[in-house]
């Protein structure tokens, strides 16, 4: 019919006018699979697609609302699955299967260092009002370096800077105070949340189909693996994954102490590994509270814990100070093994890879979940794109964008904690000299100190960033 027609060479029209403009663009956009090999970039065969429409679909009624499946209830899939629904409402239908989304989420107490962007992603999704009560400004980062039985600890580099006028560069949130907002926040904007796991899933060329473990199936246009470090869905979509263990675990626990602490996270350099102090929330029995993650060699680690309280407190203040005061454990202290691992890729066939389960680097600068929502923010931006110019979000040609959003990102920051680590884990002398002559370099450059502070609060990329992490839905 006519209008058909008319439409068809509108579309031809415009994708002769993109392909002309773009193309020197195009042919530097590549990705590297497995194997090295190369992928095209995926625009023309995104117009190509549009093109192959008959005259007929164009009278066509709009087909049913794609739906999208995560498995894995954790902040990162949380934030994705409300992004999806705030951005796109009854035009797609998430599903967010996770049998830990029957427990209290009040019971986890872990902290976690949510950085400005992050901040701005939670603000657009309209959940940072609801914390911001329980959240932590950090407004100095401290760093030292020395050994454990050093008498004096001196700081070589100390940050003080606001990303923006009354912005800190970080935040520190409890994570139930977080899970119970976001879980709230999916249930009123319609995201069905499904007390059951994924246990199995078929990709076919238009839809996966998903087995839950209560025994129900859905078929979906996309399946997003948030299942973690160990992601069964990784391994089961025949995605490869590197990895390396540091010999390292991380001790986490929240510590009640008397002092106000300020706003001042403290970074101790120290032979084992890092040791960070970071500030909460006023409260608890000592009315100040901070949480530490301490780093240290995964072979004294189980000693330590084997330790009676007390024991275990002096070992915590031998590294902690008492700057602060008397302290003690207002949360049992837990140990997790830490190792570096990324995905070869981090989409296959009908099926993407979010936080853990598409890498898992070291905490030493407090960046795994700002990685996983820096995910989030992308595969949003793709999904949404893909939905409303009426493609399919599941498709490679969807896809693709993602991918190559999140690939340097990470890889980047994956080296960066990787270097951190073996350039200070360690007290051999000459390198523990050139290393605190450049900290204390940094520490006299504002411009520099400015740079690295934009970095780890992960607003450098500015108006390249993915909406998301502007404040603004995609």
């Amino acid at each position: 019919m006519r209008v058909g027609r008319s439409i068809r060479h509108a579309r031809v029209s415009v994708k002769a006018q993109v392909g002309h403009t773009m193309q020197p663009w195009l042919d530097g956009a590549r990705l590297t699979g497995d194997h090295g090999e190369l992928f095209e970039d995926s625009t023309d065969m995104m117009i190509d697609q549009r093109d192959r429409r008959s005259d007929e679909d164009t009278d066509m009624q709009p087909s049913s609302s794609p739906r999208v499946v995560i498995a894995g209830g954790g902040l990162a899939g949380l934030s994705l699955a409300l992004a999806l629904k705030r951005s796109l409402g009854a035009g797609i239908e998430v599903t967010m299967a996770d049998p830990a989304l029957r427990r209290d989420p009040s019971a986890d107490k872990r902290a976690y260092a949510i950085a400005a962007a992050g901040r701005r992603l939670l603000e657009a999704l309209g959940i940072w009002p609801l914390v911001a009560g329980e959240a932590q400004p950090i407004l100095e980062m401290t760093l030292t370096d020395s050994s454990l039985a050093d008498p004096v600890r001196p700081v070589f580099l100390n940050f003080v800077e606001e990303i923006a006028p009354g912005e800190p560069f970080a935040h520190m949130v409890e994570g139930g105070d977080l899970t119970r907002a976001l879980v709230a926040a999916c249930t009123e904007n319609g995201v069905v949340l499904k007390a059951a796991a994924v246990e199995r899933f078929t990709a076919g060329s238009a839809a996966v189909t998903v087995q839950f473990s209560d025994g129900e199936r859905s078929d979906a246009a996309l399946l997003i693996a948030a299942d973690g470090g160990r992601s069964r869905l990784r391994d089961a979509a025949g995605i490869g994954w590197i990895s390396f263990p540091y010999g390292q675990s991380a001790i986490v626990a929240t510590i009640a102490h008397e002092r106000d602490h300020e706003g001042r996270a403290v970074q101790h350099f120290l032979p084992g590994g890092p040791f960070a102090i970071l500030p909460l929330k006023p409260g608890g029995p000592l009315g100040f509270r901070s949480s530490i993650v301490w780093s240290e060699r995964s072979s004294e680690v189980p000693t330590l814990l084997s330790l009676d309280t007390q024991d275990l407190l002096a070992e915590v203040e031998r590294r902690f100070g008492l700057q602060l005061g008397q302290l003690a454990f207002e949360t049992k202290p837990q140990a997790f093994p830490l190792s570096f691992g990324v995905a070869r890729r981090f989409v296959g066939d009908r099926i993407a890879l979010l936080g853990d389960a598409a890498h898992v680097i070291h905490p030493i600068a407090g960046q795994g979940l700002n990685l996983a929502f820096h995910d989030a923010a992308a595969l949003a931006d793709a999904i949404v794109e893909a939905v409303r110019l009426g493609l399919d979000p599941g498709s490679e040609a969807a896809l693709q964008g993602y991918e190559r959003a999140r690939r340097l990102d990470v890889t980047a920051m994956g080296a960066t904690t990787d270097l951190l680590n073996r350039l200070f884990s360690n007290d051999v002398l000459p390198v523990r000299l050139i290393r605190d002559l450049g900290l204390g370099l940094v520490d006299r450059m504002p411009t520099m100190k400015r740079f690295f502070i934009r970095q780890a609060a992960g607003v450098a990329s500015g108006n390249a960033a993915p909406r998301l992490l502007r404040g603004e839905l995609p």
